[in-house]
């Protein structure tokens, strides 16, 4: 199944427009140059007082759809 490598940086402050409803996705960047715009309550398992910082692995269908995003470090 396809899949990209994203290294992503949020601070719990720009993650809070998705509580206050200003926003409900997240444009990211992976590592091979791509543009991902992701639902933001896909973060949230992975959100803690900082943010949410690591680099995650998502995997989705050929059509597209997300089936996993998992944290690898």
């Amino acid at each position: 199944m396809p899949s990209l490598v994203l290294d992503i940086s949020l601070t719990a402050d720009e993650f809070r427009a998705v509580y206050q409803g200003r926003a409900n996705r997240v444009l990211l960047r992976s590592r091979d140059g791509r543009k991902v715009s992701l639902p933001a309550h896909h973060l949230r398992p992975h959100l803690g007082h900082s943010g949410v910082c690591g680099t995650f692995e998502l995997e989705f269908s050929s059509t597209g759809k997300l089936l996993n995003l998992r944290r690898l470090a």
